[in-house]
């Protein structure tokens, strides 16, 4: 049966000599796998620009259940994006984005609201206006809440976690700027210092790590942590 979903790209993988399998995370049928033949071609005719990390894309698929990998019968970008693919800082983020997500959620697992704050992010990301130093702290926070282990207030985030690595001064700089962060999302009116930040975002992602049951590390971390400087 074919169906019109907007979907999300999450990653995709080499397949044969020119095709690929691609995971996209779509707003109506959730997580689905995609086998797209020809698309590593050489020439004019590929499209493999469609399937780069963070690409928002309306697509037409057939769905059927009980399947394993499904096909792509239309795909064309659902908004260009302008400095993500252009821009290292944008791209390391648009990959480590999609690297939280794909440890995240299972194969069809669906949730139009947290499809929906991941095209807010994208267009977070892509806009010249955003402050990147924030964006991977607050992209943690607002997939915790969407997959619903966030807690309620800010405190929660040290709290809940099995490992406290603030002192008792820091948290008292910590705190209100995790309430920041939470109350404005990408937009917060305050910050932290440097060292305290790559702290936070380490702690969350471990935050992620134990409730998700993912120890492995994050391979795009090293690279995040220089960004958020």
């Amino acid at each position: 049966m074919l169906k019109k979903t907007a979907g999300i790209v999450l990653s995709h993988i080499k397949y044969k000599d020119s095709s690929i399998i691609v995971r996209i995370f779509t707003r109506e049928l959730g997580l689905k796998a995609y086998l797209v033949n020809g698309v590593r071609s050489l020439g004019k005719g590929s499209k493999i620009a469609l399937y780069q990390p963070l690409t928002l894309l309306d697509l037409v698929v057939y769905d059927k259940e009980n399947s394993g990998l499904q096909r792509i019968s239309e795909a064309k970008i659902k908004h260009p994006q302008r400095l993500i693919p252009f821009d290292m800082a944008r791209t390391s983020l648009a990959l480590f984005s999609t690297e939280v997500i794909g440890r995240s959620i299972l194969e069809g697992y669906q949730n139009e609201e947290l499809f929906d704050f991941l095209e807010e992010s994208i267009a977070t990301l892509d806009s010249p206006e955003t402050n990147l130093s924030h964006f991977p702290l607050v992209f943690l926070l607002e997939n915790a809440r969407h997959l619903g282990f966030a807690p309620e207030l800010g405190e929660g985030f040290l709290a809940e976690s099995i490992h406290h690595p603030f002192s008792l001064e820091e948290v008292q700089l910590v705190l209100p700027y995790l309430k920041d962060l939470l109350d404005h999302t990408f937009h917060p009116t305050t910050t932290l210092p440097l060292p305290l930040r790559r702290k936070l975002l380490d702690h969350l992602v471990e935050f992620h790590a134990q409730h998700l049951a993912h120890p492995q590390p994050l391979k795009s971390l090293p690279i995040i942590r220089q960004l958020i400087g």
